[in-house]
This record gives structure tokens, sequence and C-alpha cells, in this order.
């Protein structure tokens, strides 16, 4: 039987205000346990909520950029459970009146765009943590991330399969980045994601029964957690079973999901408003002056680059994929006025480098003042291409500007047709055979003679130029 795969993502991203949704407590991440709370996010007694105008702001941002209808009316929630890392016994969360509803994100699918709606935006206050501990049969409670303000962004059953669910999260987390108002930081749980996913015969309308997928820390482990599901479920109604709707945790080491608990609905958590908040009134005036404000973003970034650099896509793609990477680029262009160039020294040795040091662009030892001075060296004929592949690693390493390197290293390329012309008629002399066999038809023995000149000049001569004045001598 040919199934098909139907997949939902319900996205939390913490936003990077210094306190939290409903009191002055700080947000900041390493905290001692417990020691960034108040009676507000500790649930005690006569204690009442006082909303951070911060938040909504930095939720009509990411509304705004994935295209939604920002709601001139939202309101808070009492969402109803107990857990130990639940103070109150419920989470403040927004339902039947959300900030934002019926946005969506754009896909590259096979070559053509593919629009993945997004049912609603809301915000919400964090739960704190539970962290148990490996050697005895207790578990430890840590409220400091209690309080900490959320965006939820639950997208429609729009995805296919797990390479489109892995690609819109990308794109989620780009476009929160891009706002500034999350650091995307999946260790630290600053954007998380949950999955729904369900297989039903292709060409039946219906959804099948849908699992929940939770436990997922990395872009790779949402896509591996995927698959494996899909073919959990395609075993099961292969072999006559029926899926069972629950909430399943994603085992990472062993590369498999196992059941935690049954799925809830809505109505288990017995949403009711929240008496202590009044609705949030969001007026046109407001959302024009965010707007105002608003970064280019990310897709708009791409377009602009490949239209304004002539760069193909994929290196567009790769620059914009981070803000500050596309900043570097984009002074680096500015100085040296060759884009191609500049997207291959940063995609290439730059991005290199960085990867493998775990290093982001911020820190690079390398400035865009001295990478564009570096291209320039290549272009005006100072250094070459193989010369410029030694310096730039020399640069990372000790910060130093390419002028400095290529003194130390007295590596200044040849271009004195007289001097190279000398080097190249003592090769000729010292090769009577090869020069007879080049000249009876064995024109491959033309690389022989440019290895010649190069092991000759340590690599220093121009290569241009030693092509031309090895055509003009070898020819007798």
């Amino acid at each position: 039987m040919d199934f098909e795969t139907v997949i939902g993502l319900e996205v939390h991203a913490q936003l990077l205000t210094e306190t939290k949704i409903f009191c002055s407590c700080s947000t900041k991440f390493g905290g001692a346990p417990n020691s960034h709370t108040c009676p507000v996010c500790l649930g005690m007694p006569g204690v009442l909520p006082v909303l951070n105008r911060k938040v909504v702001e930095y939720a009509i941002k990411m509304a705004l950029a994935t295209n939604c209808r920002i709601n001139k009316s939202c309101s808070y929630a009492r969402k109803n459970y107990f857990y130990p890392d639940l103070p109150k016994g419920y989470q403040i969360s927004q339902y039947a009146y959300p900030l934002a509803e019926h946005g969506y994100v754009l896909l590259d699918v096979d070559g053509e765009q593919k629009k993945i709606g997004l049912t609603r935006i809301h915000m919400e206050e964090d739960a704190g943590k539970l962290m148990h501990d490996e050697h005895n049969p207790v578990s430890y409670v840590d409220l400091n991330r209690t309080g900490v303000p959320l965006i939820e962004i639950v997208s429609e059953p729009d995805m296919r399969t797990p390479a489109e669910a892995s690609d819109y999260l990308k794109r989620l987390h780009e476009i929160l980045v891009y706002l500034e108002i999350c650091d995307g930081n999946m260790e630290e749980g600053s954007f998380r994601c949950d999955a729904n996913v369900s297989i039903r015969p292709k060409g039946q309308k219906e959804f099948g029964t849908r699992t929940e997928l939770k436990n997922m820390n990395s872009f790779r482990n949402v896509q591996r957690a995927l698959e494996y599901e899909i073919k959990r479920q395609q075993y099961i109604v292969e072999h006559g079973g029926a899926i069972v709707q629950e909430t399943r945790l994603w085992d990472d080491a062993q590369g498999v999901t196992n059941s935690m608990r049954s799925k809830e609905e809505a109505h288990d958590y017995r949403y009711f408003p929240d008496p202590d908040l009044v609705p949030v009134i969001v007026d046109d005036e407001w959302v024009e002056k965010i707007r105002r404000e608003l970064p280019e973003l990310p897709l708009v970034k791409r377009e602009r680059f490949v239209n304004d650099y002539q760069i193909p896509a994929y290196d567009a793609g790769v620059l914009t994929a981070d803000k500050a990477l596309a900043h570097y680029y984009e002074e680096v262009v500015r100085l040296c006025l060759s884009p191609k160039a500049a997207s291959n020294w940063v995609m290439g040795d730059v991005l290199k480098f960085l990867n493998e040091e775990k290093r982001d662009i911020r820190n690079c030892p390398i400035t865009a003042v001295a990478l564009a001075e570096m291209i320039k060296l290549i272009e005006d004929g100072t250094i070459s291409g193989k010369m410029a592949k030694e310096i730039v690693e020399d640069m990372y390493k000790t910060g130093k500007a390419p002028q400095d390197v290529i003194a130390e290293k007295g590596m200044v390329q040849i271009t004195d047709e007289g001097a190279l012309g000398a080097v190249i008629q003592k090769i000729i002399d010292a090769s009577p055979n090869q020069i007879k066999d080049y000249r009876g038809g064995k024109d491959k023995l033309f690389g022989f003679f440019v290895g010649q000149v190069m092991k000759a000049t340590q690599g220093k001569a121009n290569p241009q130029l030693v092509n031309e004045l090895l055509k003009k001598m070898l020819a007798g």
C-alpha cells in the first residue's frame, strides 16, 4: 500500500526579553536553580501577573514576518494540568483568542515554492524544568524557567516529508533570529519543536490517527524522528494493527520513539479565561509602528543577493542563512567590488575555518576589511590564488592583515616579464629532449614546463603570465 505522510509542527520560541512575561524576574539562562524566581512566577497565593509589553511587541513582529492576520483583541487563558514543574497548577497561555492567525511560510520544494500554512501564533509562559538523579530515585525542580515568555507557532498539517518539516523549521529559525526576538539556541531550549505525524493511504482525504513527537533538540533529530515514526506507523498498518493516538519521546541514542503517555485533547486541559489578565488590544497604529521597524527578512535578502550581486541562488541561500554572515559578506563586497570572489572566499575558506572551531562569524579573526584587501591583491596580480590559500589561513590564525602576512613570508607574486623570461629560458636550455618532443606534437608536455617554472619560482610566478611567455618561447 502506498501511504502519504501528514506532518504539522508546534514550535516554541523563547523571546529575548530581559524579564519574564508576567513578572520582573530575569530570563537569563544558567542561573543557580530557583534563583530567578519570585512569588508571581512561583504561584504564591494572592499575587497578580502583570503583562510584559515587550513580549506582545516581539510576538507581533513574528506575526508580521509570517504573513499572519493580527487580531484586534486577544486574551489569556488558563491551561490546567498538574505536573511538578508547574507551580500554579496551570499555565497562562492563549486559546480561543490568540494574537495572530492564518499566516504562512514559503519553502522551496523541488524548485517550486510551497506555502506552509500557520494556524496561529500565541503567547504563553514556560514551565519549569525537572532534573532527574541517576543515582537516586528522586527528581529536582528548577523553576528559573517558569514564566519565561514564549510564542507558540502552530502550523497547518501541510508538510508531506521529514525533509519539508526540517526545512520549515529552519525557515522559522532564520526569521526569529533575523528579527532578533529569539536566539534560536536549541540546546538551551529557547527554540524547540513538537511534531504531529500521521499516515493515510494515497488519495484518502481523511487524516489518519496522529502521534505527537517530543524531545527533539536539533534539526537533524527532527528529521530522524519523523523518518522513524513514519516507518513505525506504516509497519503497524501493513500488519493489520491500528495507530494509537499518543505522545512519544524521541530517543536519540537508540534512534527510536517510545510511548510516553496518551495524547491530551484541548478539553483535557479545561481552558478558561484568566480572570487576572485583561484582554490585549492591538490597534493599527501599534502594528504599523512595529511593521516599520522590521529588518529585511531572509527570503527578501536572498532574492536581492541573487539580483544585485549576480551570484547563484545556492550561494545566496548559504550567505543569508545567518544575518551576521550576510552583513559580513556585504561589507566585503562593498570594499572589494567583486561579489562572486567574495562569495567564494566567505563560503569556502572562512566558513570552513569557523566550522572547524565551531566559531561564529561575529568572532571571525579575519575582518571584512582584511578579506576584501586580500581579494584585491589577487585581482591586481600581487598574489596568486594559490598563494592566497596559504595567506588566508595565516590571517585566520593570527588576525593579521594580508599585507603583513605577505611581507613576512615574502610571497609577492613575480610579474616581471624579464625576470620570468630568464627563468623560462634556463628551463628550456636544461630540457632539450622535452623541447624536441613538445615541438614534435606532444602538447601535454606544456604542463611539465609550467610546473618547472612554478617550482623554480617557489610558486610565486604569475600563472597567467607564465602561460603567455611559455607559449611564445616554446614556439621557437
